[in-house]
Formats: structure tokens, sequence, C-alpha cells
């Protein structure tokens, strides 16, 4: 680049017409620092957004790969959470067929209370205890005498075995 060009250039930068008549020479403010300064951060600014960028990249592909030794990993645990919830289901079933064979045993156990219950009704019905005591009168039985009654005491037992002599 030739010198006049370099004035010319400068020239230009560095004035303006003003109509077209007259020329002034007048410079540019000096912007120079602090447009430096502001590329400078802007550039900073654009180099920590690329930085995260790659980084949050190089991130990604890490979470996306997986080796042998995971895929193995995640596979055992596949295969244990189905063993244990199979587990978990044959438990749940045998506990509900236990539980209906305890209600069907209880509803037996409260048919054969009733039916027990209704039989002794009939029984006690049927008897007339002033007929017996008649017939045994005619059978020569008595009421027993002082003498013939045994009293026992019990010590905290829930029955007495009675041996005859």
């Amino acid at each position: 680049m030739s010198r006049r060009q370099k004035e010319q250039r400068q020239y230009n930068a560095y004035t303006y017409e003003d109509g077209n008549t007259v020329r002034r020479l007048e410079t540019a403010p000096d912007y120079s620092d602090e447009e430096r300064r502001r590329r400078k951060e802007e550039r900073r600014i654009s180099e920590q957004k690329r930085r995260r960028r790659r980084a949050a990249r190089r991130n990604r592909e890490r979470a996306l790969k997986m080796n042998a030794g995971y895929v193995a990993f995640l596979s055992v645990c596949v295969m244990v959470v189905a063993l244990v919830s199979a587990a978990y289901v044959d438990l749940q079933s045998d506990l509900i067929i236990r539980q209906r064979a305890i209600e069907k045993l209880e509803s037996e156990i409260s048919t054969l209370k009733l039916e027990n219950d209704a039989a002794y009704r009939r029984v006690t019905a049927s008897i007339d205890l002033k007929e017996v005591k008649k017939q045994a009168r005619k059978l020569g039985m008595k009421y027993p005498s002082e003498d013939q009654i045994v009293h026992y005491t019990i010590d905290n037992a829930d029955y007495m075995m009675q041996y005859s002599d």
C-alpha cells in the first residue's frame, strides 16, 4: 500500500464532509480503549459459552455411552427385580388361598355351633324335669345326705381328676 493511499484512508477515517463545500478535519473520539475492552469482554463471554457447550456435549456423549459392565449390571438389576416381583406375587397368592381356607373353616365352625345349639335346645326342650323326678322316686332314688357329699378345693387348676376308691 502506498503512502498516498494510507494518507487518503486516514483522511477519510478522520474527516467528514459537511454539505458539499467545506471540509473540516475532525478527529474521531477515541473509543479504541472502550471498544477494545468491550470486544475483549464479548470474546471472553463467547469463549465461556463455547466451553460450556463443549462440556455439555461431552457430558451428553458420556451419558449415552454404555459399556459392557454397565449393561451387565443393569440386566442383573432387572432380573433381581423380576425375581423379587414374582416371589411377591407367589406369596400374595398363597396368602389369599390360605385366607379363603380359613374363612371356609370359620364358616363351618359357626355352622356347627349353630347346629349344636339347636340340638341342645331340642334336647332340653324335650326333657320334662318333673317327670324325671317322679320316675327317680319310683325307682327309689332320693336326695343325698350330708355324709355322702364330698367337697373338693382346686388350687389354680382348670380341671380335676377324680379316682374312685
